[in-house]
């Protein structure tokens, strides 16, 4: 089941409405996904030379301010955080690398969601409605949003197994489907050094994507090997620091559409989420193709 929506916004005046605009998009896909939900951000972007970090912990009155402090003076950089609900975005002076590497070692009870320069994931269990109100999606801003409900016919419902999944710096992937080859995927990733952190099949193929990218290739191209290398039914949205793609599988069983007018590109796995758009009844509306890319980016260069 599962339910996938995301926003493009074409038009960079409405970016201080993203949050409210795709509010209800996300909680339109309760029915089809009313276990947990969750979503993937693009806005608010780090310095140059800076990391923007995603932390979750389960505990609402978790002590960030220490684990904060001790981060900078432990590394020696410039750190400050935003919290919202149970989660924290720290802004480093630092690199990704150095940044995951210091949370992981000294802070192994914090979830790491994400990191990047633009990208910030919460996500939690419970109905799409509440999550979006717990972390106050309505007041966000940013360029771009993909998010999901979940269903969860296959595994237990936990944080762990919720989407969206990030892999990479500022790259993400939010899934309604199954993969009948992820255990190989998985192996072949841990043999080029990628380890997934849950048993979700989703991660598998966001860290296929990390990888390929990771090679030189753009986005589209990745894309386009994982329809030769990805085995399964799914519909995929991914987000990147500078874009957004809808990409289906050779048969296309999973349903999606597109719409697009000159100030955005929302997507969504039913119409019924996308009524609430501005200027909808104007869209260019459209179903997908099978194995068919589309991606829309902010600049010439993708991913």
């Amino acid at each position: 089941m599962c339910g996938i929506v995301g926003l493009y916004l074409k038009n960079q005046t409405l970016e201080n409405q993203l949050g409210s605009m795709f509010a209800p998009m996300l909680e339109a896909m309760t029915g089809r996904g009313p276990d947990s939900a969750g979503f993937a951000i693009y806005g608010d972007q780090a310095q140059e030379g800076s990391t923007k970090i995603t932390l979750r912990h389960p505990d609402l009155e978790y002590d960030w301010d220490t684990l904060a402090h001790h981060a900078q003076t432990h590394l020696a950089v410039n750190v400050a955080f935003n919290r919202n609900h149970n989660a924290a975005v720290f802004k480093m002076a630092t690199d990704a690398k150095t940044a995951n590497a210091y949370f992981a070692t000294h802070a192994p009870e914090v979830a790491l969601l994400s990191a990047g320069q633009s990208i910030e994931i919460l996500k939690a269990v419970g109905l799409p409605g509440d999550i979006s109100s717990d972390f106050n999606l309505t007041s966000m801003q940013g360029s771009h949003i993909i998010g999901h409900t979940r269903m969860a016919t296959e595994s237990a419902v936990t944080l762990e197994g919720s989407h969206p999944f990030s892999t990479g710096q500022d790259l993400c992937l939010v899934h309604n489907g199954s993969f009948s080859n992820h255990n190989r995927l998985r192996t072949e990733l841990a043999y080029h050094g990628y380890q997934m952190k849950t048993e979700n099949d989703t991660e598998v193929a966001a860290g296929y994507l990390t990888w390929r990218m990771d090679q030189g290739d753009t986005l589209d191209q990745s894309l386009q090997h994982a329809l030769q290398d990805l085995d399964g039914f799914y519909t995929l949205a991914i987000g990147t620091k500078n874009g957004f793609a809808v990409i289906r599988d050779p048969i296309a069983c999973k349903p999606a559409v597109l719409a697009e007018t000159d100030d955005y590109v929302a997507m969504a796995s039913e119409y019924q989420a996308l009524t609430s758009l501005v200027n909808i009844e104007h869209a260019r509306i459209w179903e997908p193709e099978p194995a068919t890319i589309y991606s829309w980016q902010r600049d010439s260069q993708q991913g």
